[in-house]
């Protein structure tokens, strides 16, 4: 391991994967948020083919805060027909109002079924890994890290919780930390997309205008493109179905089955 980089917690693959404990486990049901762009279902389709693919014989399946089918409504309704337990993973990089109020009201709208959430995506070092390899995918190398004319602008869909903040805050940090390698680390500064040309300016202002965006977004839609329209220079694409992101969404499934017990959603 590089000496630099935080420890990663490494998701089993192989003969372990396929026999959780309890047989194949509750189903993993995750939840996006809804997207627009045409191209946002697909996307995560593929990261949860990844997740089948650490984890076989796991039933996992996908649902949608809103705009996109399946809804997470009926999807939980069926899983209550099918007598299932379920742990809700949540598409989501920070805390917000839909880990906060949405996912805990469609859970209580079910109370036969029985259902854990995860939290929210963010943070962890499998993030920033995947952040990172989409920043080295369009074009970011150690050189660019060793200049003292580039930045980077962590770019968020952003929320009114406080505590989203403080978790890109955190996101940031690791990134330019884990950026920077053995040297000093990258400065990193979270935006929201309607500050990312105010997070720009900022770097400018500190003698770093050669500024790569990174796109903590989970697929592509309106906010993610709306960053990567601002980017001066590289702007990595959405997380998308990068295998540590899915590798983040079986650690979600394992901490939430683990620590939590199942119980009736409305004592949840």
């Amino acid at each position: 391991m590089h000496p630099s980089r935080t420890a990663v917690p490494r998701t089993p693959t192989g003969p372990a994967a396929s026999a959780p404990p309890g047989g194949s486990g509750p189903v993993l049901l995750a939840v996006g948020h809804g997207s627009r762009d045409p191209r946002a279902r697909a996307v995560l389709g593929r990261l949860l083919d990844r997740v089948r693919a650490l984890r076989p014989g796991l039933d996992v399946r996908l649902a949608h805060i809103e705009l996109n089918a399946p809804l997470l409504a009926p999807a939980l309704e069926a899983l209550a027909a099918e007598g299932r337990e379920a742990v809700l993973v949540p598409l989501l990089l920070a805390p917000g109002h839909h880990t906060g109020h949405d996912l805990p009201a469609a859970l209580a709208a079910v109370p036969g079924l029985r259902a854990r959430a995860a939290g929210p995506l963010g943070p962890h070092p499998l993030l920033v890994e995947a952040l990172a390899g989409r920043l080295a995918e369009a074009g970011w190398t150690p050189a660019d890290a060793a200049s003292r004319t580039t930045g980077v602008v962590l770019a968020s869909a952003g929320s009114r919780d406080p505590r989203s903040a403080a978790v890109l805050r955190r996101t940031a940090a690791a990134l330019g930390a884990r950026l920077g390698g053995d040297g000093a680390p990258v400065p990193v500064l979270p935006a929201a997309v309607p500050d990312v040309p105010g997070a720009l300016a900022a770097l400018a202002a500190r003698g770093r205008p050669r500024a790569a965006l990174a796109a903590c977004f989970t697929a592509p839609g309106l906010f993610a493109a709306r960053a990567a329209a601002h980017a001066p220079w590289i702007a990595a694409a959405p997380l998308g179905a990068h295998p540590d992101l899915a590798r983040l969404v079986l650690h979600r499934y394992d901490r939430a089955r683990t620590t939590r017990p199942a119980r009736e959603l409305a004592a949840i």
